[in-house]
């Protein structure tokens, strides 16, 4: 009888180094990603009930006045929309966004056109909605990258879904800047026309909403021909959409 021969044990093949380090970069990854997305929808959620005191371009506008030696005073007075004229909100979907009721945070024609004129080789001409705006302005930082745009499109679909329209719109209120340093429509009415938004009048709040693509060149209390002659427009617009535009946002 033949004699049990011991067979030798299988060897152990081990994961080149390379293998295990790629495997804990990808879930580091994965975790960086899922945190963030909780993260995200957390602080989204918080601020559809906090007010927004302060955003990262305040902070910035803040720095730069102190770097060139002026006065960094910042001038923000938050007010519920309910507080306000009903002539402000209005203002500003005549002005900067008359699709803002029915989007879904992006506006895909205006956005066509721009890329046209922009391809063509003339002035960059933005299509940013309000709620690309207030999606920039309130999460971001400023500046152009593709990463910034992707996380910008990003918000723009978390504040439409879990804010509303409503809110938005509050939230664009009270933090874009109408006036050097001046943050939000109650803030402008209270240093230009020396009352609260509640009071504004349909061309006081058309005239702040003339200067919002360039707030700092542009004053609404000592409005140019230009100022002028686009807060005449915005009125016009106003008047064409009717109060009923934004009644039921």
């Amino acid at each position: 009888m033949a004699p049990n021969r011991i067979r030798p044990a299988a060897a152990t093949v081990s994961k080149p180094a390379s293998d295990n380090w790629r495997t804990v970069v990808v879930r580091y990854v994965l975790k960086t990603i899922l945190y963030f997305l909780i993260g995200s929808v957390i602080w989204v959620t918080v601020l559809k009930f906090v007010p927004v005191w302060f955003t990262p371009y305040m902070i910035v506008r803040k720095f730069e006045a102190i770097s060139e030696g002026r006065s960094s005073k910042i001038y923000s007075d938050w007010a519920p929309m309910s507080k306000m004229s009903k002539e402000a909100p209005l203002s500003v979907v005549a002005s900067e966004d008359q699709l803002f009721p029915t989007h879904w945070g992006f506006d895909f024609k205006a956005m066509g056109n721009a890329f046209k004129h922009n391809f063509r080789g003339k002035k960059i001409r933005g299509a940013s909605t309000i709620s690309q705006q207030v999606a920039k302005n309130v999460f971001l930082w400023q500046g152009r990258s593709y990463i910034r745009k992707g996380l910008e499109v990003y918000f723009t679909l978390l504040i439409e879904l879990i804010w509303g329209k409503e809110r938005i719109l509050e939230v664009y209120l009270n933090i874009a800047e109408t006036g050097s340093m001046t943050f939000g429509y109650n803030a402008a009415a209270q240093r230009f026309f020396y009352k609260s938004a509640a009071s504004l009048t349909r061309n006081e709040a058309a005239r702040i909403a003339a200067v919002l693509p360039s707030p700092i060149r542009f004053s609404a209390k000592n409005p140019s021909a230009y100022v002028q002659r686009r807060t005449a427009q915005i009125a016009r617009q106003m008047r064409m959409l009717g109060r009923d535009h934004i009644l039921n946002l």
